[in-house]
């Protein structure tokens, strides 16, 4: 498998692309797009209006991405592994599967569905745990044309339910049930609940995984180990349209109402795969692994589309990093040689706190880049991370993107570039980013804080949000005319590397002086006792906004003003006084949706006194540490 020539390959190779994607992006991505298998070249490469939310790339452009993920493949490595699944029991035998198997496996999938009344246009709704099979259903669903919607198989029934209505989902694939660490949990069950309030659903296909008696509804319900009797592995791939939906995926709203994220078929491929090849550097027989959920954005790209576009061999991970031990995550790269591994601050910050002999305990001498993705990591998981997992040797791809981005925007591009904690980095090919003052207007000073903007589309980027096209112009494109509005606070250094504040509502005014949110947890996690922390401003009657922070600890503490006292002393000497929390609740937990993202709504109304009206917080991945931060509240 050669590198194609988008692959950068040093820094200045970099900046040479870069400058051609800005000068002529629509050549650029042009000669990108012709490496793809198209049944129709496209009429135009970009159209778009920003003020409508009206974009469109490879125009009339027709195609389907599962022969680029898997039928291309096949002629020169079609006995290449594409996917490695790891059991959550480490005892449990691991599957692999090369592209010939995937392929067959993909398409008597999409064969199953098609015999279930499943066609082109219609939304089917996943849910079900990191097995392999997950992986085969959503590229059955884009074989033929079916829109997927794959929710986080731990989401309630109620948040199951809102997803399938949005949609008008009219299939479901499930499982019996589920394997994750130490839990249990009944799938089907979960489902049938959900569908006691949704009419558009006509079919539920389960696929057995534990083996656990479910109910079965006749007419309804199916097997998929019986289905897939029924049927052989010829499924011609549908021919899509370049802006043809390829999946849906719901993300939080600030309404509480989540958002139905569109991406079509065309741009997408072309970026997932750009960005894929790029920022992990990936080479012929590596093995790739992103511990993700597939239910996330993360998961669609980096662990399903974008590797398999690239001929990479991917792997998928059934448990959680803390299960048999803290360290699994580290068994698990040197069991496959990992060589690219890419997982979220939150898990680098639990597996700190669980102490270094879990993962000094293995080699990791496989690994050639690193990386991260959810949130800015703080500077202190960073050099742990760097230290103890990179081996003071791997780059640390630091990742800045949105489930709206499609793939990642900001970040190092393996070792080709600087890279410096807490920056993300520089902006990929194509990318063009921009920070805007509170009128609008672009300024280019180093260190000074700003709102993140798009000023030129990308491949990858949101179409719309299903069903509520005028939604998605009000979020996104409303705030600066011209400009797609990420949502972030960022700001530039010198060099141009750009750090990530926060989200603009996780900026805390306090007397005029603005600070992001991470700036100071990162000040906090440094005290050697602090495990976690989360900070939002409430309102103050001197200051505008006082700063409150939670803090997990690592362990036992024998007094709680020593450690509030330390903490006050650690933000005012990395920050300043102006900047120390007015208020530290010791906490057990944070409010956090089951992709590691903090609930800082949450926390602001914590915060606020006003617990009366905290939302729906049944798709936590603790629900029960709402209650206990709201008795504690100080």
């Amino acid at each position: 498998m050669e590198s194609p020539w988008y692959r950068v390959n040093s820094f200045e190779h970099y900046k040479q692309l870069y400058s051609q994607s800005v000068e002529n992006p629509d050549k650029f991505w042009g000669d990108v797009a012709e490496s793809f298998r198209w049944r129709k070249k496209w009429d135009s490469v970009c159209e778009w209006d920003f003020n409508q939310a009206n974009i469109s790339w490879f125009k009339n452009g027709k195609l389907n991405i599962t022969e680029n993920c898997l039928d291309r493949h096949l002629s020169e490595n079609g006995d290449k592994v594409a996917l490695i699944w790891e059991p959550n029991d480490p005892k449990e035998k691991y599957i692999q599967w090369t592209y010939r198997e995937l392929h067959n496996r993909v398409c008597r999938f999409a064969n199953v569905l098609k015999e279930n009344g499943c066609k082109k246009g219609d939304v089917v709704a996943i849910y079900m745990p990191m097995i392999p099979e997950l992986t085969v259903a959503v590229l059955a669903c884009a074989r033929i044309g079916a829109v997927h919607s794959v929710v986080f198989a731990g989401f309630s029934a109620h948040a199951l339910a809102d997803r399938i209505n949005d949609a008008q989902a009219k299939m479901v694939l499930t499982s019996d049930g589920l394997y994750r660490g130490l839990k249990e949990i009944p799938v089907k069950r979960v489902v049938d609940e959900a569908l006691l309030i949704c009419s558009s659903v006509s079919k539920v296909v389960v696929v057995q995984r534990t083996s656990w008696a479910v109910k079965m509804k006749p007419g309804r319900d199916v097997w998929l180990h019986e289905e897939l009797d029924k049927v052989d592995s010829d499924c011609p791939a549908e021919p899509m349209d370049s802006e043809d939906m390829l999946f849906i995926l719901y993300t939080s709203g600030s309404t509480g109402k989540p958002k139905g994220i569109v991406h079509t078929c065309g741009g997408y491929m072309v970026y997932a795969d750009f960005s894929f090849r790029n920022v992990f550097q990936y080479d012929e027989n590596d093995i790739y692994w992103c511990t993700a959920d597939i239910g996330w954005v993360t998961g669609h790209t980096y662990i399903v589309y974008g590797p398999l576009l690239s001929g990479a061999t991917t792997v998928m991970f059934e448990g959680v990093p803390t299960y048999p031990d803290p360290g699994r995550f580290w068994q698990i790269c040197d069991k496959y040689g990992v060589n690219q591994f890419y997982t979220a601050p939150t898990a680098i910050r639990a597996l700190m706190a669980q102490g270094d002999e879990h993962v000094l305990s293995y080699s990791l001498d496989s690994l050639k880049v690193i990386g991260t993705v959810g949130e800015p990591i703080n500077e202190e998981a960073w050099y742990w991370y760097h230290v103890h997992v990179g081996k003071e040797r791997c780059p640390v791809v630091d990742t800045w993107w949105q489930t709206e981005t499609g793939g990642i925007m900001i970040s190092a591009l393996g070792d080709h570039g600087p890279h410096k904690p807490t920056y993300a980095g520089y902006p990929l090919p194509g990318i063009q980013p921009v920070l805007l003052d509170g009128e609008g207007n672009e300024f280019s000073d180093s260190d000074k804080e700003g709102y993140l903007a798009i000023k030129h589309p990308w491949p990858s980027m949101l179409r719309t949000t299903y069903g509520d096209h005028q939604r998605c112009i009000n979020t996104y494109f409303s705030h600066y005319n011209g400009y797609y509005f990420t949502g972030d606070g960022a700001k530039r250094d010198e060099n141009g590397m750009f750090r990530i504040i926060g989200r603009v509502d996780d900026v805390i005014n306090v007397s005029g002086h603005r600070f992001g949110t991470a700036e100071i947890e990162d000040a906090i996690n440094r005290n050697p006792q602090v495990a976690e922390s989360a900070v939002v401003g409430y309102p103050h009657d001197i200051k505008g906004q006082g700063i409150y922070a939670y803090v997990i600890v690592r362990d036992r503490i024998d007094d709680d003003e020593v450690l509030r006292a330390e903490i006050v002393e650690t933000v005012v000497e990395e920050i300043g006084k102006i900047a120390k929390p007015d208020k530290i609740q010791l906490v057990s937990g944070l409010p956090k949706t089951r992709s590691g993202k903090i609930m800082r709504r949450i926390l602001r109304k914590v915060a606020e006194g006003d617990t009366t009206n905290l939302g729906d917080t049944s798709t936590l991945l603790d629900p029960k540490i709402v209650d206990e931060i709201t008795e504690g509240a100080i």
